[in-house]
């Protein structure tokens, strides 16, 4: 496959040629007006960011990123006054735009107005907070819950919080930023283990536990790359068998995962008292923007008094508030919406494998990679597809490795089966006619 979106021996040469002498001039910065520190080009990642950007441009890829799209963005959008299918949005059962949860907001900045004004420790608490933490630890099964403002610092603060420089944590290799973010802060030995594999979690926990304080495992209940899921009962297992927390991460499983969309849990048939801590975010399913922690009362209470992600940052905006609130309601009310994602999620990955796409591990449940291997074939294959009609995200390095490079798609229940069929025939006919192309 990556071969058909290739480059010919000559052009790669050509493009290997200018990119090095882009990177010779990177790497010979213009003197800096003041000394080495206001040198911008040694920030972090900022050559391998120059030198795709520029492949990009050598290419003539216009970048897939930042479109604005004209509307709500669901299933179907309006990107510069055009309609697409949609495949980059993570309103996975169509509740961002229901008139319900527009409603629900519009009445709370009636009576609250926009924002909450201030840290809910000091003077920013309203009924909605309380409410809707309520209903998110009732959905998990736990004790109590906690709101904050952005899911990315949810996992930041908690983690960074939680843990110490004599404890440990250990995380999936794919695990999501805010994990790692998040165990960087705290000063804990982190350790990676393969993905999605107990085995080789619970051989680091035999190796490394008894040298540790506390010890944390954080898996996802899906993981957005892949689409794929966890043995959910069998991490519980060895968190158990080594004294260590558990943290399960639902960012993309909430709405998604389930009969009911009630994530991992409900997917494996598990009990949802095996997992200590349960992180989500409000963004995807429920249509808002924030996240959260649910789990025993007495963890939750903690948090809400010291974590500094919480405690000095400004309470949820009412109106966020409200939305989730609705949408939870809304997710518990009409689960056929779960099921109608789960159905085209299955279609999608049936199709796609049939048209010989490699779709990875992906359990065809609301994620669904197609990788491509090189990410100029994965650049080039989403821009064929927007041509025709098809908005779809390419993952490229240095994001991924160079040779996992993929087109992640969310389906949404808003998609139609014959949406589905034509964006699979669109594909394998841009991917064709391409390879076609490089053969003659």
């Amino acid at each position: 496959m990556s071969s058909g979106f290739g480059l010919s021996a000559g052009a790669r040469a050509a493009l290997l040629n200018r990119l090095s002498k882009r990177g010779a001039a990177l790497a010979a910065p213009e003197a800096p007006a003041e000394g080495p520190g206001r040198d911008l080009s040694t920030l972090p990642g900022m050559r391998d960011f120059e030198t795709m950007r520029e492949a990009g441009a050598a290419l003539g890829i216009e970048s897939p990123y930042f479109r604005p799209h004209d509307g709500v963005a669901g299933g179907r959008s309006s990107i510069g006054g055009r309609g697409v299918i949609n495949f980059a949005s993570y309103n996975y059962l169509g509740l961002n735009g229901d008139p319900r949860v527009a409603a629900a907001a519009k009445a709370a900045i009636d009576r609250h107005g926009v924002s909450a004004s201030a840290s809910r420790l000091a003077s920013g608490e309203r009924p909605l907070h309380g409410a809707l933490e309520a209903a998110l630890a009732a959905h998990h099964g736990a004790e109590a819950c906690l709101a904050l403002v952005s899911g990315h610092a949810t996992n930041v603060t908690v983690i960074g919080h939680l843990l110490g420089p004599r404890d440990l944590i250990l995380h999936d290799r794919l695990i999501h930023n805010s994990v790692a973010e998040g165990a960087r802060l705290s000063g804990a030995r982190r350790i990676a283990f393969a993905h999605n594999d107990w085995q080789a979690a619970e051989g680091e926990l035999a190796a490394h536990r008894r040298r540790h304080g506390r010890a944390l495992i954080v898996i996802e209940g899906h993981y957005s790359m892949d689409g794929d899921l966890p043995d959910l009962p069998r991490f519980a297992a060895l968190a158990r068998r080594h004294d260590a927390l558990l943290m399960v991460d639902e960012a993309h499983s909430i709405g998604v995962l389930g009969a009911t969309g009630r994530g991992i849990a409900e997917q494996c048939g598990a009990d949802p008292g095996l997992v200590d801590i349960w992180m989500g975010t409000l963004s995807k399913t429920l249509s808002s923007c924030g996240g959260y922690i649910a789990g025993r009362q007495r963890l939750v209470d903690w948090l809400r008094h010291t974590a500094p992600g919480f405690v000095y940052s400004v309470g949820l905006a009412p109106p966020l508030a409200a939305s989730a609130l609705e949408s939870l309601r809304i997710l518990g009310a009409e689960p056929w919406r779960v099921a109608k994602l789960q159905a085209n999620a299955a279609l999608f990955l049936r199709l796609a494998r049939e048209a010989g796409f490699d779709t990875g591990s992906s359990a065809g449940l609301g994620i669904v990679p197609i990788i491509l291997g090189s990410s100029v074939a994965a650049a080039r294959l989403a821009a064929a597809a927007f041509e025709a009609g098809v908005n779809v995200q390419p993952i490229l390095f240095p994001v991924v490795p160079e040779g996992s490079a993929r087109l992640r798609f969310f389906l949404s229940s808003e998609h139609s089966a014959e949406e589905i069929e034509r964006t699979v025939a669109i594909l394998a006919a841009a991917r064709d006619g391409a390879a076609a192309q490089l053969a003659s």
